[in-house]
């Protein structure tokens, strides 16, 4: 749309002269007559910059009518870009206007050349200024549910802040992609907080830890004496969602066995307790994340065609960390207030080369090893800023070159790493490879914060 621009002057020929001077340009030119008429104008629609004289017929020489219609103004819209324009130009009317809200003030008669100047610059202004808004109210309202922040700045986190935007509100299922780490769970309640289920529950289900014999009584639930240790009714996540959200994180995981059974309650709302011939009903959202390709496990006939379709009505893929590096500045602050609270620590920031560090690693663990470098690094801080060698970064060539130096533990997590790696992530693919199960291995991804 073309950039809006309001003219406020009691000259007829004043208003025309700017109108033929400005439209051109490829704005559209709306005046007014009187202070009065400006107001009206302005709340009635919305600007990038207002040109308003100082002077009017009431009062010809003072300029308070204009410096009052200034304040009016950027009252009403602070994001407004105000040039004030008199012919009676004095430095106290351009620094009075200044205060009560004009950006830049131009003297009758003025030079078409810096008035448009003055003008694209106002405009080009306000669109940032109103860019800048409209981000912090997004990354407000994400955070809204009081989960972890959703810190998204970089360009390259803009797409998935306007899909939640424009998804969250609808009843779409939503399929969320990326690699471990990257924060699909955070995504995830953002879409619950923004939509007309968030008064309801939010019910997270980490399918991937689930041991394939408890699949159905942990999401549908069972009766008394349906099994062994089955002692008493047990309500599923299904139930526990009814109303809300359910959020089922590494769906990809869900055995072969389970996927029709999964697919049912979907396409119908209906289930049955395990133990139970009841039908029962839910009236739940599904929002699933991954960090596998379901189109390639699906050509691999390892995951349904039908139950993917069922699942991403939508999908939200997160860049990696390493691809919105201006996001790491802002997240490592984040994560150190928090865990500065959390072990009642003064630390006030990073160090020049701890930042610079920060920026140079290639996060393989995303935000998620983020987080913990900076748990870390408060804990072994010992001044007032963290400093590179408490972040405890290490290349990846470095540790590969030193395992006898590691304890036990660091040994595992690097060789978990390498094989998540080099199975671009899939949680499946990476435990038959170390010999281990899907749970057992999502155990260790969670404990090392891969």
């Amino acid at each position: 749309m073309k950039p809006r621009i309001l003219i406020a002057d009691d000259q007829a020929d004043v208003l025309e002269a700017l109108r033929l001077l400005l439209k051109p340009e490829g704005y559209q030119i709306d005046t007014a007559q009187s202070p009065a008429g400006a107001m009206a104008a302005a709340e009635s629609g919305e600007y990038e910059a207002a040109i308003i004289d100082l002077n009017y017929a009431r009062d010809t020489t003072s300029g308070q009518e204009g410096i009052e219609l200034a304040r009016k103004l950027h009252s009403l819209d602070p994001s407004l870009g105000i040039v004030a324009m008199t012919a009676w130009a004095s430095i106290e009317l351009a620094v009075e206007a200044m205060r009560q809200g004009a950006r830049d003030f131009i003297q009758k008669p003025w030079e078409n050349a810096r008035v448009l100047a003055i003008v694209a610059t106002q405009v080009s202004f306000t669109h940032a200024l109103r860019r800048a808004q409209r981000l912090e109210a997004e990354n407000q309202a994400l955070r809204a549910d009081g989960g972890p922040s959703m810190i998204a700045s970089s360009a390259a986190m803009q797409p998935v802040v306007q899909l939640i935007q424009r998804v969250g509100p609808s009843e779409a299922n939503v399929l969320i992609t990326g690699e471990h780490g990257v924060g699909k769970g955070v995504v995830a309640r953002a879409l619950h907080a923004v939509s007309a289920r968030s008064g309801r529950p939010l019910v997270t289900v980490n399918t991937g830890g689930l041991p394939e014999s408890l699949f159905e009584s942990e999401l549908f639930g069972h009766v008394k004496g349906a099994f062994t240790d089955a002692r008493a009714d047990r309500v599923g996540r299904f139930e526990m969602a009814d109303g809300g959200t359910l959020f089922l994180d590494e769906i990809a995981n869900v055995p072969p066995s389970q996927q029709a059974r999964l697919l049912r309650v979907l396409e119908t709302g209906e289930f049955e307790r395990v133990g139970s011939s009841r039908p029962r009903r839910t009236n739940v959202r599904i929002i699933s994340a991954t960090n596998a390709d379901l189109a390639a496990e699906t050509i691999a006939g390892r995951f349904r065609e039908d139950l993917l379709f069922r699942l991403n009505t939508v999908e939200i893929h997160i860049p990696a960390l390493r691809d919105r590096r201006d996001d790491i500045p802002v997240l490592a602050s984040h994560f150190l207030t928090v865990q500065s609270e959390r072990y009642r620590k003064r630390v006030h920031g990073f160090d020049s080369s701890a930042t610079q560090a920060l920026l140079a690693h290639p996060w393989p663990g995303n935000v998620r090893e983020l987080e913990h470098a900076v748990e870390r690094a408060v804990l072994m801080c010992t001044g007032d800023q963290i400093r590179t060698g408490d972040l405890g970064l290490k290349p990846a060539r470095e540790s590969a070159n030193r395992l006898e130096d590691m304890t036990v533990e660091e040994v595992e997590a690097f060789l978990i790493k390498k094989a998540l790696a080099r199975h671009q992530g899939n949680v499946s693919h990476a435990a038959e490879a170390l010999g281990l199960s899907r749970s057992a291995l999502y155990r260790r991804i969670q404990r090392y914060g891969l």
